[in-house]
């Protein structure tokens, strides 16, 4: 563009204004259009993007009911604060229950005799042992802790279950133990290796001992497990927190001598909310539709996206949905949405809910609504439990066949008599490995048993083993007297559930006939669903993922026998196919997601249309420049040649009027 500043100069007519107006005439056509193409695709991608965000809103409210659970709402209130109660919904049922609570679980606190400094006298040297539950630890006391601090930080550091700390009484100081879990079974054993040659007197370590037998410890607050009455069972607990009492519930007791009525209750108001907040999500997805593709008779235009296929496809998926009977369900008492109370309104195309109508039949028949919305197995066998499906299982009837029961590991020991057996310290130790992942030891009780009730104090001592029930592991002791041994049995099935001792005493094989051994291990539930070969885990039994229609689908095989075992009955409800339908609409590949990707790709061409046409207005720009200065520079010279001749025609003009 050199020198456009100068065009005119020589004509006066060729200037730049002129190239300026030229460029933008033939600018226009193609801009306009660009424009307009850019204008109307940015607004169909902000349509389709209107319309991805109100599918998209249909899923979370789906998703909510196509789980099982929550439409099982149950809701529990009790008569007592002191009493609080929460529940499960996926495993209460409706009951009333009277809770009594005579005691509460409480820890374990000892106390020290009284000395006269913390941190400078001197309580001995030597080891205690101190036993918290079933963990136990020995404690090296020497010149560098022999005090009651150096004690307390040892214990502390432990981390053995027991904290301990130093209290100035005004009169001198005192140390302080307490057991970090409350119960019976985290009491605190206190024993003394002293230096002094004496482990029981109440000098040197001695006088921390705390064993039942010697307490030179003072007991401020004695272990207690939380005991309580649930409609007259007695029931304890090592915490105050009260688990699989009732299914479902959970108490947490704060004060004792209270009574409590607590009443469990199906609420149908929780899950009527949840299928409001759907057909609230619905017809809003309407109005964007109605927005987006409806027709204005005032104005006699359609919306942008007016008879596109994307919009008719994606409402005549959910149509069909919502509309149709679901499969399974044909016989049912409820088999679509309109036998719950939902209706379409075919003039506007939003659901219609009647709250009354479908809370009545979630009292009378709340399988059916469960499986109209949810997820639902039906077992032709009672001894077999649906479980769940996978993303590729379909609904239908599958045929079981089990060709192997799951069992659990057990161990059988060796015949000691039925005679009476007195239980000491040369037999009151055994070491547990259950299912091959968790060590439990335990210590008997002292004194004399039958051998059912020498069953029952090691059943115990298994059932408030914290290890065990940390690791939520469980053993079952019997005295089965046909083989006059002691039998153990896991809570686990499958092949890797088993009971093994691994360490007991000097005299707990002849008179407990149990010695180091492994047990037997268990077998996995083996068979077919709908075929195809299952898998096997303890009593489940599942079809991998690649398998058929019935991939993903899991049964729990819970006894009976081998053999053909009935069938399952898959019913995917509409809560389930309407998520797995909002899904694929918003999935790669989808028709919505291939008409955003061409309208973008739309726009990237625009973009490069609009470079090509810079590119081509400013070639044609220097082509005008170009021609308008050589025409510019051509006037120029004859004007030049104009005036010169001009000149010379004036300066001969007075010389010929002369010569005449």
């Amino acid at each position: 563009m050199a020198g456009i500043s100068s065009l005119g100069i020589g004509s006066g007519v060729l200037s730049s204004d002129l190239v300026d107006q030229l460029v933008a005439a033939e600018r226009k056509p193609t801009e306009f259009r660009l424009d307009f193409n850019q204008k109307r695709t940015e607004a169909l991608i902000s349509a389709y993007g209107t319309l991805r965000s109100a599918v998209t809103e249909l899923r979370l409210p789906m998703r909510q009911l196509s789980a099982p659970d929550n439409l099982k709402a149950f809701s529990a209130s009790s008569s007592n604060d002191d009493v609080a109660v929460t529940v499960d919904s996926s495993k209460a049922n409706r009951g009333t229950y009277t809770v009594q609570v005579n005691s509460l679980a409480q820890s374990q606190s000892l106390a020290s005799g009284t000395f006269l400094d913390k941190d400078a006298t001197a309580v001995g040297t030597g080891s205690l042992t101190i036993q918290v539950g079933d963990q136990s630890q020995t404690i090296s006391i020497d010149s560098t802790n022999n005090t009651l601090q150096g004690i307390a930080n040892a214990i502390n550091d432990a981390d053995l279950g027991a904290t301990a700390g130093v209290i100035d009484t005004g009169s001198g100081f005192r140390l302080v133990m307490s057991s970090e879990e409350t119960g019976t079974a985290n009491a605190i054993s206190i024993t003394a290796n002293d230096t002094d040659g004496n482990n029981t007197d109440a000098l040197g370590l001695s006088q921390f001992v705390f064993d039942g037998t010697t307490s030179n410890m003072t007991e401020t607050v004695a272990a207690q497990d939380a005991d309580l009455l649930v409609n007259g069972i007695s029931i304890t607990r090592s915490t105050n927190t009260i688990e699989n009492v009732v299914d479902g519930l959970s108490f947490e007791l704060t004060a004792e001598n209270v009574t409590s009525i607590v009443k469990v209750n199906q609420d149908t108001d929780a899950v009527a909310d949840r299928v409001q907040a759907f057909v609230d999500k619905f017809n809003g997805f309407q109005q964007v539709i109605k927005g987006l593709a409806g027709f204005n008779a005032e104005s006699g235009q359609g919306g942008l996206l007016s008879g596109d296929s994307t919009v008719r496809n994606i409402q005549n998926q959910l149509r069909s949905v919502l509309t149709n009977i679901v499969p399974g369900l044909e016989n049912a008492s409820v088999r679509s949405l309109v036998d719950v109370g939902i209706t379409t309104n075919f003039e506007n195309g939003e659901l219609k809910f009647d709250r009354a109508k479908f809370q009545e039949q979630l009292k009378n028949n709340p399988d059916d609504v469960t499986a109209l919305f949810a997820e639902q197995g039906r077992t032709t066998d009672a001894q077999i439990e649906f479980v769940r499906s996978g993303v590729d299982s379909k609904p239908g009837e599958y045929a079981i066949n089990i060709t192997q029961l799951a069992a659990r590991g057990s161990l059988l020991g060796a015949n000691a008599g039925a005679a009476d057996v007195l239980i000491d310290a040369d037999n009151d130790d055994l070491t547990f490995r259950i299912d091959d992942t968790t060590t439990a030891s335990i210590k008997l009780t002292a004194g004399s048993y039958t051998r059912d009730a020498l069953a029952a104090e090691i059943q115990a001592q298994l059932s408030s083993n914290t290890a065990l029930n940390s690791a939520g592991r469980s053993v079952s002791v019997v005295f089965d007297a046909g083989t006059g041994a002691l039998s153990f049995t896991s809570g686990k099935y499958g092949g890797e559930s088993n009971v093994s001792l691994t360490a007991v005493d000097t005299n707990s094989a002849a008179l407990l006939g149990l010695s180091v051994q492994t047990g037997v291990a268990g077998q996995d539930v083996a068979g077919t669903i709908g075929g195809q070969l299952a898998t096997g885990d303890g009593q489940v039994l599942f079809v991998d993922g690649s398998r058929g229609d019935a991939a993903g689908l899991q049964v729990r095989v819970t006894g009976g026998s081998v053999g053909a075992r009935g069938a399952l009955n898959f019913i995917e409800g509409i809560g389930e196919q309407t998520v797995n339908l909002v899904t694929n609409i918003l999935g790669e590949n989808s028709g919505l997601e291939n008409r955003s990707d061409s309208l973008q790709k739309e726009l990237d061409n625009i973009a490069q249309e609009r470079v090509r046409l810079n590119q081509r207005i400013e070639s044609y720009r220097e082509r005008l420049v170009a021609q308008f200065s050589a025409a510019d520079s051509l006037i120029a010279q004859l004007n030049s040649t104009r005036d010169y001749v001009t000149q010379q025609l004036a300066a001969l003009a007075p010389q010929n009027n002369r010569d005449n």
